[in-house]
């Protein structure tokens, strides 16, 4: 059996339905990649695991469920109990983020957190938005920075670090002269170049397009901010971005400012109490956003 599928059956038993199990996940997944994936255990096992509605765990599904129950029930813990007893001498911290802010942004924030603590072992992980939230809450990382839509759940504490304004990318010889002269356009002639649908950047840009009524589904979906640019570079389309991961000016684009639009809440996120050196890097980089963006700053107190 497949352990992903085997986690998806644990989360829609534990939450009483496939609706009520993708508001639960600790990671984003749509409600469709949820019920394709349970109906690929269902055809590997060769029986239904539960009644759809109203919803009921099958006999096959309750002994599916007594079986899987204990050992991701007890993930948490045993982690947490193996980092305390095998705790390292060096300190150390896990960061999770974007590729861009670890590449541009996050070395100058550690060149300070060394002053303070020359010894610290780090490691670094990239990811999307909602694997990264995730990631702290089964405390496979200690600190993520990434974007916030809503409030985490209460066992993730976080802090709001900058607000970023969305912008799009456009072909430097293009005629655009303002994102105003897009939302004319109907329907849209220009492919659109996003990240993928569930990361929160791609569905804020959407829920401004409601509001202005235009309808501009993504052509291309690119993996990063990085690769977003340089297709936009090549010609093949306008790109989402945000000021911010433009740390140089890219050759071969223009930038449009998109006016109107809700901006991209980026924030830390840890769980418990902060410890000295979650507290030491999330200070250092508040001290870093000051000191070179003052005006997308948040005044958010770490307490």
């Amino acid at each position: 059996m497949n352990i992903h599928h085997l986690e998806l059956f644990y989360y829609v038993a534990r939450s009483g339905g496939i609706s009520r199990a993708v508001q639960r996940m600790p990671y984003g997944i749509q409600q469709p990649a949820l019920s394709s994936q349970i109906l690929l255990l269902e055809e590997d096992l060769g029986t239904r695991l539960f009644e759809r509605s109203p919803f009921r765990l099958t006999p096959a599904g309750e002994e599916l469920y007594a079986f899987v129950r204990p050992f991701f029930e007890n993930l948490a813990p045993v982690g947490a109990r193996l980092r305390k007893q095998y705790k390292p001498s060096v300190p150390s911290i896990r960061i999770g983020a974007s590729e861009f802010v670890l590449r541009d942004h996050l070395p100058a924030v550690i060149e300070r957190l060394r002053a303070q603590h020359p010894q610290i072992r780090l490691s670094l992980r990239s990811g999307y938005d909602p694997e990264l939230l995730a990631w702290v809450l089964d405390r496979q990382i200690d600190l993520a920075v990434t974007a916030m839509e809503s409030r985490p759940q209460p066992v993730i504490r976080c802090l709001r670090l900058m607000r970023l304004p969305l912008v799009l990318l456009v072909p430097r010889k293009s005629k655009l002269k303002s994102a105003a002269e897009l939302w004319a356009q109907k329907p849209m002639k220009q492919p659109l170049i996003t990240m993928p649908s569930f990361e929160p950047i791609t569905r804020l840009f959407q829920k401004g397009l409601q509001r202005l009524k235009v309808d501009w589904p993504t052509a291309i979906e690119a993996s990063s901010m990085d690769m977003i640019t340089w297709y936009v570079a090549n010609g093949d389309g306008i790109g989402l971005s945000v000021q911010f991961a433009l740390a140089a000016k890219p050759a071969g684009v223009r930038v449009l400012p998109l006016e109107g639009f809700a901006p991209l809440e980026v924030a830390a996120f840890w769980r418990g109490a902060p410890t000295p050196l979650i507290r030491a890097i999330i200070e250092e980089g508040q001290r870093y956003v000051r000191e070179n963006w003052p005006e997308w700053q948040c005044d958010d107190t770490l307490k």
